[in-house]
């Protein structure tokens, strides 16, 4: 009989409750799959494969300027080298990172089929290729070493992998993240990357900034899908608690078709152009078909997919009488077209599973940030001084050439040589190394200079270097700055708008009203006047805003002193919204449809949400963002004589909430604006009779994010204020109007160009010691301008009967006043100004 093994030996056997064996292996598993695998690590916002991705790439060579690489290739890497899961898996987070309608900012660049938003499978990994995208490789490899992070043994300690990545950008903010763990899951939504930016310089500037300025910085998500947020309480919750429900709803039109030029009658069709963030596009579509057959939303013809390479269009045809309004209704109720994202802002924190709010993400990233810059300036200051100790040797071997040359050939060997060189020019081992490793070519003057030019620049670095981290004020300086310039580089206008509707109540009634109460309220608004090409908007002196046809416009020239003065009239034509700066600093939008007809006209209060009038805060103007000037920047100057720059494109989606534009102080106000491109001259003149002029670049005036305060735009003297303010160019001249009515012409290239805070330029001579400058408008030619006095009239003048003059030469007497009558101020005369 064969005598049994005892494999576990005597004693060996622990005694082992079940459920405390599985508790605690259980437990391990969680651990496992919670921090290796489901959840992003807050500081790089990455999972393991995604970083483990990127890294392989970036040691392939992949980088932007290379060419692409199959993505078999860089799976079989990953795999082989730090990911030992499925194939499969690894090529599906690959795919999810290169797709724009997944990623906010995708990380890898993509040559094939990659899937679409109709669930459509991805290509297999042979036939498609992948590199890094360049957002990728400038913000979070560019600087990785083992200097600037922690690296770790791979899964049989063959090789090194990165801990974490050094991110410049919160990418988990940014592309966003969702994942399922052991109980519990993480659902972070994408962010507009200037206005993350903007919040994390607010935060830098200011660690206690309250939770209502950060999310003035940051309103909310914005999803690579676009679509529309519909209300923001649940960003409120997410933003504060870290957990929320954000409603979604698809962008929709309704529009009158035709199917061709022959059919003469006209359908009515619901047209789709956007849907919420991860609907599929073929399934909802499928879904609405089953609906209509089901019975379930009735008053639809057909559905048709007219998308292509250009978006997405999906035309849901109308039968003839239906209300394409309660359809719509439907479509929200019953479809994916308005859909809940559900928050849960859940990231990996010194490898613990922590819920974050808005700003402790944001913070917890800034602390990371910090200690990266921090390591990779003490990576760099000690090689510079490396490097700084050994041209100190090589220089000091060629200051003593001779001495060098004879110890060379008296040396028996090499050792016996840098034992010599030590003792004779008192060098390190290091140095006397570097001198007998330099070839014969470095004795050249040339070489020489060279090598003493780059002693002189690693001098500098050294001092800058230690700069940085000696004074922590200056570490964030450089981290400001780095992340501006991320910013002009990769930032793009919002895609996700938020839009606050009206109550429940209130739209379930306008539903459910009667086809005959609906009947009437077509003819009324049929009978209502309407805005076409040929309408144009007025604005006058007491604040009024409509809107009134072309021919309707009186030619008269006189000016009553009672009447309404348009001050300004511009032609509507095709534009949408209209921009509303307050002297609060804050921008909002008015949608041309909600202008009124003449015979209705409004008050801005009235046409303003009623958050924009509180604290007193008075409109400065309105405009129509400039046509063909989609690279033109915004100049803002206050009263107190704060100058500065934004990016034109901030103003192109402006929500109900309204767009802070600029920082004010306490007691100041915004005071006038201009449109300016690079190369333009810009103007500001005092009541003292200064102008400062200066040409308009990115050394002298930068542009800045929204919650900047800006630099100061000319040195004002005591008691003086800033009375004009406009961008001119080269060959314009430049109208100035004294307050006793003095006046004149002056070409602006008799105004030096000068820096910002400088004086300026002394530009009007004054008669009279109590006088001021009021005014400074650009003088366009063949012009007329209206002067308001402090008595209220109204005076019209002729621009053509004032002649260019020197800036040493009095001004022209325009009008003659009456006793302790002064100009308040001068207004540039629209065409056919009186409305009739």
């Amino acid at each position: 009989m064969v005598k049994q093994l005892n494999l576990l030996g005597e004693g060996q056997i622990i005694p082992t409750a079940l459920h405390t064996e599985m508790e605690r292996s259980y437990l391990e598993y969680a651990m496992s799959v919670i921090v290796g695998r489901a959840l992003p690590d807050v500081r790089d916002g990455l999972k393991p494969v995604h970083r483990r991705i990127l890294y392989a790439m970036y040691e392939l060579g992949l980088t932007p300027d290379r060419p692409f690489r199959k993505c078999a290739r860089v799976v079989g890497d990953v795999l082989g080298k730090y990911h030992p899961h499925g194939d499969q898996s690894v090529y599906d987070a690959m795919v999810r990172l290169i797709q724009d309608f997944s990623s906010r900012y995708p990380l890898l660049d993509g040559h094939g089929n990659f899937g679409s938003v109709d669930n459509d499978p991805p290509a297999a990994m042979r036939y498609t290729e992948t590199r890094l995208a360049p957002i990728a490789y400038q913000s979070m490899l560019e600087e990785i070493n083992e200097a600037t992070v922690d690296f770790t043994s791979n899964f049989d300690n063959s090789q090194q992998e990165p801990v974490v990545l050094p991110a410049k950008l919160p990418i988990l903010l940014l592309n966003g993240c969702s994942g399922i763990a052991v109980g519990m899951a993480t659902n972070i939504p994408p962010h507009n990357l200037g206005e993350v930016v903007d919040g994390l310089i607010a935060l830098i500037n200011n660690p206690d900034l309250a939770d209502e300025k950060l999310w003035q910085l940051i309103p909310g998500p914005d999803f690579p899908t676009g679509a529309e947020i519909i209300e923001t309480k649940g960003i409120r919750d997410a933003y504060l608690t870290g957990k929320g429900i954000i409603p979604m709803r698809g962008v929709v039109t309704i529009e009158q078709i035709k199917h061709n030029k022959k059919r003469s009658r006209e359908k009515t069709a619901i047209i789709v152009t956007e849907l919420p963030f991860q609907v599929n596009k073929a399934g909802w579509i499928e879904k609405v078909a089953d609906l209509v057959n089901q019975g379930k939303i009735s008053d639809i013809a057909d559905i048709r997919d007219e998308s292509d390479r250009q978006g997405i269009r999906v035309v849901i045809e109308l039968k003839r009488d239906a209300d394409a309004e309660i359809v719509l209704e439907q479509l929200f109720n019953k479809t994916a077209l308005q859909n809940n994202f559900g928050v849960i802002m859940l990231g990996l924190v010194n490898n613990r599973p922590c819920q974050l709010s808005l700003k402790e993400l944001l913070q917890e990233f800034l602390q990371f940030r910090e200690a990266t810059l921090t390591r990779q300036y003490n990576y760099e200051l000690e090689e510079s001084q490396d490097r700084l100790h050994l041209l100190a040797g090589l220089l000091a071997a060629l200051n003593n050439l001779d001495v060098v040359i004879e110890i060379l050939r008296n040396s028996p060997d090499g050792t016996s040589a840098k034992m010599t060189l030590q003792g004779e020019l008192d060098l390190s081992d290091a140095q006397a190394n570097s001198i007998l490793a330099m070839p014969m070519r470095r004795l050249t003057g040339l070489e020489r200079q060279k090598l003493e030019t780059e002693y002189q620049e690693l001098e500098t670095k050294i001092a800058k270097l230690q700069n940085l981290l000696a004074e922590r004020k200056e570490l964030l300086k450089a981290l400001k700055k780095e992340l501006r310039a991320l910013k002009r580089k990769f930032a793009d206008p919002r895609k996700t708008k938020i839009v606050q509707l009206s109550s429940p109540k209130s739209r379930s009634k306008s539903i459910s009203k009667s086809k005959n109460d609906r009947n009437q309220e077509n003819i009324k608004q049929q009978n209502a006047p309407q805005i076409s090409d040929q309408s144009v908007l007025e604005i006058t002196d007491k604040g009024y805003i409509y809107w009134q046809n072309r021919e309707n416009i009186s030619n008269s020239n006189s000016l009553g002193n009672n009447r309404d003065l348009v001050i300004k009239r511009e032609l509507i034509g095709n534009k949408k919204q209209l921009i509303a700066i307050l002297d609060s600093g804050k921008a909002y939008p008015i949608a041309t449809e909600d202008i009124p007809y003449y015979t209705k006209k409004k008050t801005f209060a009235q046409l303003l949400s009623p958050g924009a009038t509180k604290d007193g805060n008075r409109p400065l103007d309105y405009f129509f963002i400039p046509e063909g000037k989609s690279n033109s920047d915004l100049i803002l100057l206050t009263e107190h004589g704060k100058i500065k720059r934004i990016a034109g494109s901030e103003l192109t989606n402006i929500g109900n909430r309204g767009l802070m534009l600029i920082k004010l102080k306490a007691n100041d106000h915004l005071r006038y604006y201009d449109f300016v491109q690079e190369g333009d001259n810009v103007a500001i003149a005092t009541n003292g009779g200064r102008i400062l002029r200066f040409v308009v670049d990115e050394q002298k005036i930068p542009i800045m994010g929204r919650s900047a305060q800006g630099n100061q735009g000319i040195k004002l003297r005591y008691g003086e204020k800033i009375v004009g303010f406009s961008s001119v160019k080269g060959k314009d001249n430049l109208l100035l109007v004294s307050e006793l009515g003095y006046g004149k012409i002056l070409p602006l290239k008799a105004i030096r160009k000068a820096s910002l805070s400088d004086l300026g330029t002394q530009a009007f001579q004054f008669s009279r010691k109590a006088d001021n400058l009021c005014v400074m408008l650009r003088a366009l030619s063949q012009k007329q301008i209206i002067i308001i006095t402090t008595k209220g009239r109204k005076i019209l003048f002729n621009l053509d009967k004032l002649s260019v003059t020197k800036k040493d030469q009095q001004g022209t007497s325009l009008v003659k006043l009456k006793s302790q009558e002064k100009i308040v101020s001068v207004i540039a005369k629209p065409e056919n100004c009186e409305k009739s």
